[in-house]
């Protein structure tokens, strides 16, 4: 779980304020712009037949009302592994998605 604190208190720096969220219930009044996070499959590389190297997935959602967010270019700059993946509009929200390597 440190893990994800950190990640947590990364990604709050990066958005400038504490709209950040590690799987959120579906009941949290969420406070836009934020970012939500959760664990994805993870990288696992072997060798002599055990792991070794596991790399934690995590998917990185930024939502909020602005259509071209500067957070995707602080993402790419601030995280080695993470790949900008997709975008979608939902209830006039914008979502840029990414695939971080934590």
């Amino acid at each position: 779980m440190a893990t994800t604190r950190k990640l947590q208190d990364e990604l709050k720096t990066l958005l400038g304020s504490n709209n950040v969220y590690f799987q959120p219930p579906k009941n949290l009044q969420i406070k836009y712009p934020c970012i939500i996070f959760s664990r994805g499959a993870a990288s696992q590389e072997f060798a002599d037949n055990k792991t070794y190297r596991l790399t934690k997935r995590y998917v990185v959602t930024h939502i909020g009302y602005d259509a071209d967010p500067d957070i995707i270019e602080k993402m790419a700059e601030h995280f080695s592994m993470c790949s900008y993946t997709e975008h979608y509009v939902k209830d006039n929200l914008q979502h840029d998605i990414f695939s971080l390597y934590w």
